[in-house]
């Protein structure tokens, strides 16, 4: 096979599992940005939608599962942001990290004993199976239809961000909370819906990722790595610093593992690092008054 054209492969390979990371880091974004909450435990709520897409599936089917999981998900995401987040945005982030570590720990002993330690699997769906043919490219038909998936996900946070008045007050909350609480707008039922959408994306990615890793407990933890990868990567507050920094961390896994496989993982974090010495805010992070 000619390197070219294995480098586009591995490259589209690299983009899937970068546009899994990017679903997962626009929630954590947010949620810090708005909120000030380190939320360790968004790994699980991925893995909460990777184990309701093997409950639906049989109902619903994968289309079904694809829809229905994110909702309910995003609802379990409500709740705990009315029960439990609501308590911490004023508080110190070490205590919110300290409140979502043992929320991740609870989620993922819940998942152990509900469904068992061993992995589940979790099948491919017979329509988006099989290969695409584009000249000399071979390129998985479920990898791009997820890859599509994705993108209309994100259009959609994105013209939520920008172009509604919710988004405006979102985006005057992460610069300037007190300011807008000057004009008397309370942001705790915008920071429910930000919750509410970020744990939503998060289980999407669980949904799409289910058939490629298979479904097992621990894989929220597995995925949340990366995740705040991209995140430190494009910078907090900023959407297309996340974007541009999933795109990036997709490229370079995928051409890593052409050149020196098991150099692929490692090279993420050395990106992470470079960039950080290089610019600390990330590529287009912004700043945010409460923090600095």
């Amino acid at each position: 096979m000619p390197l070219l054209t294995l480098a586009v492969e591995q490259v589209v390979n690299g983009l899937f599992l970068g546009a899994i990371y990017l679903l997962i880091a626009l929630g954590l974004s947010l949620i810090f940005s708005l909120g000030g909450i380190v939320n360790l435990a968004h790994g699980a709520f991925y893995a909460v939608g990777a184990y309701l897409t093997i409950v639906l599936s049989p109902a619903l089917g994968f289309g079904g599962s694809l829809v229905a999981a994110p909702v309910l998900v995003a609802l379990i995401g409500l709740a705990v942001e009315r029960l439990l987040f609501r308590r911490f945005y004023r508080a110190d982030p070490i205590l919110s990290l300290l409140l979502t570590f043992g929320l991740a720990m609870v989620a993922e002993q819940a998942l152990r004993m509900i469904f068992g330690a061993p992995p589940l699997p979790y099948s491919i769906p017979q329509a988006l199976r099989g290969q695409i043919f584009v000249g000399d490219f071979v390129l998985s038909r479920y990898r791009l239809t997820i890859l599509a998936a994705v993108v209309v996900a994100v259009a959609g946070v994105w013209f939520l961000l920008q172009r509604t008045t919710f988004g405006r007050v979102v985006r005057a909350g992460v610069q300037n909370p007190d300011m807008v609480a000057a004009l008397g707008i309370s942001l705790k039922p915008y920071m429910a819906t930000v919750v509410g959408l970020s744990v939503g994306l998060a289980a999407l990615a669980g949904v799409m990722l289910a058939p490629i890793s298979g479904v097992h407990p621990a894989m929220g933890a597995e995925v949340l790595t990366g995740a705040f990868v991209v995140v430190v990567i494009g910078g907090l507050g900023s959407f297309w610093g996340v974007v541009l920094a999933a795109l990036i961390v997709g490229i370079v896994r995928g051409l890593m593992v052409l050149v020196y496989p098991g150099f692929a993982e490692a090279a993420i974090y050395a990106l992470m690092a470079i960039i950080l010495l290089v610019r600390p805010r990330g590529l287009l992070g912004e700043r945010i008054l409460r923090f600095e």
